[in-house]
């Protein structure tokens, strides 16, 4: 929990899949923060000054100190905050654990997008078989319950994406790529990393976002 005199503020803005990763990081840690929602499409002047690199989403700042980028933010939680802790205390399982983290930025987030939001027939296919082959890697990687064992971790945190988002936008665009019959074990552990109390805490209301992005792929394919 955050020690009296703490200024814990996370810019952010609802939904977005990589602010969502910070929260149940401060969440499970038990940090008191201040949310300063952001406005899609336009810069605020703290954001600027926070994050002038990439002027994006999400930054933690701590005592005015700003840490941008999810995956960085969450290391350094983890090294403020001890309690529960999300990376393994052993280097080599430390050094997997930021390998599969970046594995999924690099290799679903950005092709989960495209394979939705691409008019482009052959590409969209393309994307989709991308996005196939990167679920089958994990599927491969998953363990135990979780990535992290027993319980959640920085991989688990950091898939946050492919349990909630890719569900979501496999429906809008009726894909039936993540499903139980194609990946048994990443199913599972979608259902159990959701329904996990601090996770579910930490969700972004579905429904909105569910119109947010049906409304955008609709627009997107009437334009075809």
């Amino acid at each position: 929990m955050a020690a009296s005199g703490e200024n814990v503020q996370l810019l952010g803005i609802v939904g977005s899949p990589f602010v969502c990763r910070v929260q149940i990081a401060l969440k499970l840690k038990g940090v008191e923060y201040e949310f300063v929602e952001q406005t899609l499409g336009q810069k605020s002047e703290l954001l600027l000054k926070y994050n002038p690199v990439h002027k994006k989403v999400p930054v933690l700042a701590h005592n005015e100190k700003p840490i941008a980028e999810s995956l960085v933010i969450l290391e350094y939680i983890d090294e403020t905050w001890k309690s529960n802790p999300i990376l393994p205390s052993e280097p080599y399982q430390r050094a997997m654990a930021r390998f599969w983290s970046k594995f999924i930025d690099d290799k679903v987030v950005d092709t989960t997008w495209k394979s939705v939001f691409t008019v482009e027939e052959e590409e969209r296919e393309k994307r989709i078989e991308e996005l196939s082959e990167a679920l089958q890697f994990l599927e491969n990687e998953l363990k135990d319950k979780f990535f992290g064992g027993e319980e959640f971790g920085f991989v688990d945190i950091a898939a946050v994406f492919v349990a909630f988002y890719v569900p979501l936008f496999q429906e809008i665009a009726g894909l039936h790529l993540f499903t139980a019959e194609k990946f048994p074990k990443l199913y599972d552990w979608s259902q159990d990393f959701l329904n996990h109390p601090v996770v579910k805490e930490s969700l972004p209301p579905r429904d909105p976002l569910f119109a947010f992005f049906k409304g955008r792929y609709e627009s997107l394919t009437a334009s075809k």
